[in-house]
């Protein structure tokens, strides 16, 4: 039957249904956000390493397959989603996460991982008519001893960013010190350079008459008072009028 009111005959047909709408599957082992039971995803890592994942997969069911999903299972969604949907997240995630370091899949592979499982889910539900919308690994949880090595390692890698920042930053300012005593050094010489080159041009500019004529622009026009060879023989001339 297709979507819409259909007429049921009593004891003759039963009618299953099966929302179109969008709705979405969550498997964790919190009892209070999916079902009663521990619905956690188990796999391994390339390592061997036990990783259990609380997942979300929000999904429609595409009307005219919605008979052959029936055909398929004869039953209601929820225990197909529950049970064919369940192990197929498991199947797929186990097949991407068992090519992957346990220390990668937790840091920096984590969302090509997620996109990953989503195409593969898609491929493998599609045939039955399930059109995924979107895969979410909600929380991840690995070994203790795991993630307290990853996270020494990233402390470790951050204090090594942080003294490689301060190294730089003390070379930095080194190059900028060196900069600026070049400069003064260079504005020390520019200026002594045209010191230098005024001095000579002043000196070659003194010639006697120079001097003659300096000490005539200085002269008052007054005549000397006292004149002579030495202190001795000074003569006050307007005395001498």
């Amino acid at each position: 039957l297709g979507v819409g009111f259909h007429i049921k005959l009593p004891i003759v047909q039963e009618i299953e249904e099966y929302p179109v709408y969008m709705q979405t599957l969550v498997l964790t082992r919190d009892p209070k956000e999916g079902s009663a039971n521990n619905d956690e995803i188990n796999v391994n890592s390339i390592e061997g390493q036990p990783i259990s994942c609380d997942v979300s997969l929000s999904f429609e069911l595409e009307p005219t397959k919605v008979p052959h999903l029936y055909n398929s299972f004869r039953t209601d969604i929820e225990t197909i989603t529950h049970g064919f949907v369940k192990q197929t997240i498991r199947q797929s995630l186990q097949e991407i996460i068992g090519k992957t370091e346990v220390v990668n899949f937790l840091g920096r592979e984590k969302a090509q991982i997620v996109a990953q499982a989503q195409i593969e889910l898609q491929n493998r539900l599609g045939e039955y008519g399930f059109i995924v919308k979107q895969f979410t690994l909600n929380e991840v949880r690995a070994p203790k001893s795991i993630v307290t090595a990853i996270e020494a390692k990233n402390t470790m890698a951050q204090e090594a960013l942080r003294a490689q920042n301060e190294l730089q930053k003390k070379e930095f300012e080194a190059q900028q010190k060196v900069i600026e005593a070049e400069g003064e050094a260079k504005s020390i010489l520019a200026r002594a350079e045209a010191q230098a080159k005024s001095n000579k041009l002043l000196a070659e500019s003194i010639t006697p008459s120079l001097v003659e004529y300096k000490k005539i622009e200085k002269w008052d026009g007054k005549m000397p008072q006292v004149a002579g060879s030495n202190a001795a023989t000074l003569i006050d001339l307007q005395n001498n009028k």
